[in-house]
């Protein structure tokens, strides 16, 4: 069941622009789709994995690499940490030490971003904890996302939001109300927010996509920009999310999906990533406008197929011209059918052939 915005929030998002600016980038609608290449944790604690995964996700389109950051003695308590961790995906024997060999130290976190930016990228990272995102600032991170994890995290967000930064809100496994407070929460202290619709399933089943979000949220929070963050194990979705109305995409990138580590069995490789990025291109041509449009390529297919008034008898001059006397033929470069009731009854102005086009100079007005 839905229900209203507060007034409160409802007061907050009339103000807010159409579109941010995250990096070079402008993110809202009538704006290129912003294309996110989610490298995350996909370099697997390797610096030079890192920096050839970025150029990878510039050679396969990307406008943007994203990383993450967590201190993990901050983010699990110790009974998670020291829990075993024994899988195809595991790096290390426990689950905090398999986390731990997943991070990059922030120096290499400023060395990927300015080498991101080199390549005309923006290079933003996931803070999962205050600490983290701290460091981030530190090196003059551009812009932050929030995991869909946090959502609730209100303390975490209040904190990200005060920094100035573009946010980029995750939204997998929340209630709507949820989803309004950390909004509420953010516009507090940054109105520059693009709120991204997510499902939290590692991969996600078609049946648990829910698309039909998109137009939902775009209409309950607009003017905020609405994007979408894909866990499905293709990227079709992730262009119907275009279809439906995503100003951002965001996929999880991986050199190889067989490798070891968290999140490559579910994420897309540089020649899909790819083939998205240009279908979403091509997508938001096929769009078009939101008015029916005769266009120039249809004008000499029309006039050869569509239909006119034309003689079903020979009409000789001076006949008063009656319903019988006329049928509807191609080409549709006479007079309308729908002019019919206008031309019976008149007379005619000299003779006119059977199965003839009707002209405007055939009868008397």
């Amino acid at each position: 069941m839905r229900f209203p915005l507060g007034a409160k929030l409802k007061r907050l998002i009339t103000t807010l622009p159409h579109k941010v600016k995250v990096g070079s980038q402008y993110v809202g609608q009538g704006k290129p789709v912003f294309c996110i290449a989610e490298i995350g944790n996909n370099h697997n604690g390797d610096f030079e994995l890192a920096k050839r995964t970025i150029e990878a996700a510039k050679d396969a389109g990307a406008q943007a690499v994203k990383f993450q950051r967590r201190a993990v003695e901050a983010v699990f308590v110790r009974e998670m940490r020291e829990m075993a961790y024994d899988n195809p995906r595991s790096m290390a024997p426990t689950y905090g030490e398999h986390r731990k060999k997943l991070e990059l130290p922030i120096e290499q976190l400023r060395e990927l971003k300015e080498f991101s930016e080199s390549l005309g990228l923006v290079f933003f990272v996931t803070p999962f904890d205050k600490k983290s995102a701290d460091d981030l600032e530190s090196i003059n991170i551009g812009a932050y996302k929030i995991a869909s994890f946090d959502v609730t995290n209100l303390s975490l967000l209040g904190h990200v939001a005060k920094k100035g930064k573009p946010i980029l809100l995750s939204t997998g496994g929340s209630t709507l109300e949820e989803i309004d407070t950390a909004i509420e929460t953010i516009l507090k202290y940054n109105n520059r927010l693009i709120v991204n619709h997510c499902t939290s399933m590692y991969p996600t089943p078609d049946e648990n996509l829910d698309l039909n979000m998109l137009p939902v949220l775009r209409e309950r929070y607009k003017p905020l920009p609405i994007g979408y963050s894909g866990h499905e194990p293709d990227f079709l979705p992730s262009v119907i999310a275009v279809a439906l109305g995503a100003s951002a995409v965001e996929r999880h990138f991986t050199m190889d999906k067989t490798m070891r580590g968290s999140d490559h069995h579910m994420s897309i490789e540089p020649p899909e990533f790819k083939k998205m990025v240009d279908d979403i291109r091509r997508i938001t041509v096929a769009l078009g406008a939101k008015e029916k449009r005769i266009h120039a390529g249809e004008i000499p297919i029309r006039e050869k197929h569509a239909k006119s008034l034309a003689t079903r008898v020979r009409i000789p001059k001076g006949a008063v011209i009656t319903r019988a006397m006329l049928t509807v033929k191609s080409p549709g470069t006479g007079l309308k059918p729908s002019m019919v009731d206008f031309i019976v009854g008149k007379t005619a102005r000299y003779d006119i052939d059977e199965d003839a086009l009707i002209k405007t100079d055939s009868f008397e007005v």
